[in-house]
């Protein structure tokens, strides 16, 4: 396999001298990256988990496809040159599918190409070399459009959720959250109304290499209900939760 050498400012963001929180900061989203160059993917795949992220990396067009077929994720970092099966097919035949995010990485900056991808289906892309903080942010952004949720403030009667500030508060107040239990809130948020069965809920906030005891979603509700009241989330019997459309 033919390894290539891409640019790209490799710091996290809190080595760079920007403003960090301590310790690891959870989100729900769960990212596919397909990603040939082992240095670039191991970089974007550290970075992205820094931020909370769930990771899973491809090395190829093939198993990137396979991936992006088989799970539900949130977004798919897609380079364009890779073995296998080519980017702009995996995003060609991952259309046919799925409608999940696609944020491209290419080194190609001609206009001629930015207007193929789009009309591939590609939903964002970044030109190489790009920063790391960027790339996050786009990913975050490329979530929230998918589920109608441009603002990255989600507001349900009393409770308020800062999807970026990664904060929580009921009638203005802060609530202290576990990492887990906002990246739970996060995801029932951002699904209002939608039923999420509890293999959905485990597959957004563990990697698929995760052994987390299976009973840990219905902890997670238990706590959550303690802080936010027993009626913020709803079970349904057998199913799963539901946080109910206003």
């Amino acid at each position: 396999m033919t390894m290539r050498t891409t640019t790209i400012d490799r710091s996290l963001p809190e080595q760079r001298g920007l403003a960090s929180i301590a310790g690891p900061r959870e989100s729900v989203m769960r990212v596919l990256i397909v990603e040939d160059e082992v240095d670039l993917a191991n970089v974007l795949r550290q970075a992205l988990e820094e931020e909370g992220f769930v990771c899973d990396v491809a090395l190829d067009g093939v198993d990137g496809l396979f991936n992006a077929e088989s799970w539900d994720y949130d977004a798919i970092v897609l380079d364009l040159m890779l073995p296998e099966l080519d980017g702009r097919e995996v995003l060609t035949k991952l259309r046919e599918q799925k409608t999940t995010p696609v944020l491209i990485l290419t080194a190609r900056d001609a206009l001629g190409d930015k207007v193929d991808l789009l009309d591939r289906g590609a939903d964002d892309y970044l030109t190489k070399p790009f920063a790391l903080e960027e790339l996050i942010a786009r990913l975050r952004a490329l979530v929230r459009r998918a589920v109608h949720h441009p603002r990255p403030v989600i507001e349900l009667g009393e409770v308020e959720i800062d999807t970026v500030a990664r904060v929580l508060r009921l009638s203005g107040e802060l609530v202290t959250m576990s990492p887990k239990e906002f990246a739970l809130v996060e995801l029932l948020a951002l699904h209002q109304g939608e039923l999420m069965t509890r293999s959905q809920i485990y597959e957004h906030l563990y990697g698929e290499d995760d052994a987390t005891l299976s009973n840990v979603v219905d902890v997670f509700v238990s706590r959550i209900r303690k802080k936010l009241g027993h009626g913020f989330v709803r079970t349904r019997r057998g199913e799963g939760y539901v946080i109910d459309a206003e």
